[in-house]
């Protein structure tokens, strides 16, 4: 049941996707429509002048713009032919004039609506720029592309900003999820514009570039004061001046930090892994969703069943320290979990998170 709903989640978002993609293009045929409209309507006032002029009248305006349409089409009117030259040449100029003006327009509009997955930079931004409320990541490295499975495995909106070349095969695996990238420097604040940035909600540097990481961030900040960020950091000294200065979530690029960075961004308190005998553990805060399957289920269970340990259990206001195995787990109830990257990525992943 819970994989199916997942699923279903998939597909929903990916059908989301598809109709942003679709209102995007019909907003990019805009303007050829509004030509086509415009020599439509503009011949069929200039037809009705010179039918009264020359004394070939027509019933109503209205019939002279359905007159020329038609003509533009190819098709004959429900009319006799016009005696008059001037009339005539409206029945061959404006299948040339409406379909060259229109012809361009079906042609980019077809050709971008049958080939969603070669978007260009330009193309990308305008998918980008009608997310809400989403998460930006900056950087499709080896980090950056686990981060973005594990945001579309949680199901968020998701936009990306890569500048190298070289990560071509990870911008296209992220495209054909639906995700936009767009192909651009982060460090210049057009390129957060584009991607946004005023309406998102988190920010995550995954590049492996300290300082870079750094100036993007300060830059988010600038222009969206309430964004969270989420930035990597090499230096676990400035990650913690980071914190403490900025209210900057900055984690260290451990190979296990992609679920951590991912649950960061999405709003859930993770701390920064440490190493306990060659393993990395990090502990995490969860509030327990009525779509849990382990709600209504007991702290043995959830231990059992994700090799986590469950330090506190709180429900009501009120806190217990290493809660016994058989306490009963309810939706609301919050939760502290220590554990490893998998570990915690599956808990979070399936309370929906």
């Amino acid at each position: 049941m819970h994989k199916k709903m997942h699923f279903d989640k998939h597909r929903w978002r990916h059908f989301q996707a598809s109709i942003r993609d679709t209102a995007i293009l019909l907003r990019e045929f805009r303007i050829p429509l509004l030509w086509f409209s415009f020599a439509v309507i503009g011949g069929g006032l200039l037809y009705d002048f010179l039918s009264e002029l020359l004394g070939e009248p027509v019933g109503s305006l209205m019939e002279s713009v359905y007159i020329v349409l038609t003509v533009t089409f190819l098709q004959p009117p429900n009319r006799d032919f016009p005696n008059h030259i001037f009339l005539q040449l409206f029945h061959f100029i404006m299948p040339i004039l409406g379909l060259v003006v229109l012809a361009q327009g079906l042609a980019d509009f077809g050709s971008l609506f049958f080939n969603r997955k070669s978007r260009n930079k330009e193309w990308e931004m305008a998918v980008a720029s009608t997310l809400n409320n989403h998460i930006i990541l900056v950087g499709l490295g080896h980090l950056g592309y686990r981060v973005a499975i594990k945001l579309h495995e949680m199901g968020e909106s998701l936009a990306v900003i890569e500048y190298n070349a070289d990560t071509a095969d990870t911008v296209n695996a992220v495209k054909n999820m639906g995700i936009p990238v767009i192909h651009d420097d982060a460090t210049r604040p057009t390129v957060l514009e584009a991607a946004n940035v005023k309406k998102a909600r988190a920010i995550i540097m995954a590049s492996q570039n300290d300082a870079m990481n750094l100036q993007i961030a300060l830059k988010a900040r600038t222009l969206n004061p309430n964004i969270q960020v989420v930035v990597r950091i090499f230096d676990d000294d400035f990650a913690h001046a980071l914190q403490e200065q900025f209210g900057f979530i900055a984690l260290s690029a451990t190979e296990m930090a992609a679920p951590v960075f991912a649950a960061a961004a999405a709003g859930v308190d993770v701390t920064n892994p440490i190493s306990v005998e060659g393993q990395l553990l990090s502990l995490a805060r969860l509030t327990i969703s009525k779509e849990a399957p382990f709600a209504k289920k007991t702290i043995g269970f959830v231990e059992d069943n994700y090799h986590l340990n469950i330090v506190l259990h709180r429900r009501n206001g009120n806190s217990e320290m290493h809660p016994t195995d058989k306490a009963q787990l309810q939706p609301g109830d919050v939760i502290a979990i220590l554990g490893g990257p998998e570990q915690l990525n599956q808990i979070l992943h399936d309370n929906g998170q």
